[in-house]
């Protein structure tokens, strides 16, 4: 089992990035989705009474998605899965700032598979040491990587970075945030830092560290291009309410829908 914790800094308040966030994930998902892939939108709707983070959260959106992933695992998993397994359960509980995710394979993988993601958003720039409490045990093992999202090589394919999507160019006519240039991380107001704990546990005689150690590698990758498009699109999301995000969930999964069912294929590929 593979422990490690991105750390992604970004130049906005934490309540902004709630709506910047969820805004971003129904824009992300439609981006991804077609031709009988991408994400299905089981469930998404209030959740109470389920502990989490040693219990200072127990309220908040739960959602439940099957995420169609065909043409985005690696060539040699694809080659060994049986056709129709490569469908992901993600189970999300967001008790904002406190989020946890676990991604799962019942129909195939069942209890030998988990990506566990546990994210804890505060107004500083990364520098909590052991922002989700972790025991002495675990704190050993952690590997701490820091993502910045001004850098446009570190963790990208040539085909993510994009002229709209980089902070590194990307001026916000409605805050006068960016271009996010030198040491931003160490300048910019307001600011707040993603803590992003992943713990991924795979487990097939003789792929348990290739695949833990690949699915590592691609979430540096994730982490950079979604919170780069975060910032940059932060002149349609900002100002946005809570009830506004709902109506534009709701809507996304019926597009969501259709796409997956009449579109083509689209998104990153592994």
């Amino acid at each position: 089992m593979i422990i490690k914790e991105y750390r992604v800094v970004l130049p906005m308040t934490v309540d902004e990035y709630q709506v910047g966030q969820l805004w971003s994930v129904a824009e992300a998902s439609k981006q991804e989705t077609g031709g009988g892939e991408g994400v299905e939108v089981l469930k998404n709707e209030p959740f109470s009474d389920h502990p989490l983070f040693d219990n200072k959260f127990s309220t908040g959106q739960y959602t439940h998605k099957i995420y169609h992933l065909q043409s985005k695992v690696p060539t040699i998993i694809r080659k060994i899965a049986p056709k129709g397994s490569l469908a992901i359960h993600e189970e999300a509980w967001n008790a904002y700032p406190y989020c946890k995710t676990v991604l799962t394979n019942p129909d195939y993988m069942k209890d030998n598979f988990f990506v566990k993601i546990e994210t804890i958003h505060l107004p500083d720039r990364g520098t909590t040491e052991n922002a989700h409490n972790l025991c002495p045990a675990d704190l050993s093992k952690r590997e701490v990587v820091r993502i910045n999202i001004a850098n446009d090589h570190e963790f990208l394919h040539s085909a993510d970075v994009k002229p709209d999507t980089s902070p590194s160019h990307f001026h916000s006519v409605r805050t006068g945030r960016g271009p996010l240039t030198g040491n931003w991380k160490e300048t910019c107001q307001p600011v707040m830092c993603a803590y992003k704990l992943v713990t991924v546990h795979f487990k097939w005689f003789g792929l348990q560290k290739m695949v833990e150690s690949f699915t590592h590698t691609q979430y540096p990758r994730l982490f950079s291009k979604f919170h780069r498009e975060v910032f940059c699109w932060i002149d349609k999301w900002y100002g946005l309410t809570m009830e506004d995000i709902r109506a534009i969930e709701d809507k996304a999964q019926q597009e969501l829908d259709d796409a997956r069912k009449n579109g083509t294929v689209r998104g990153m590929t592994g």
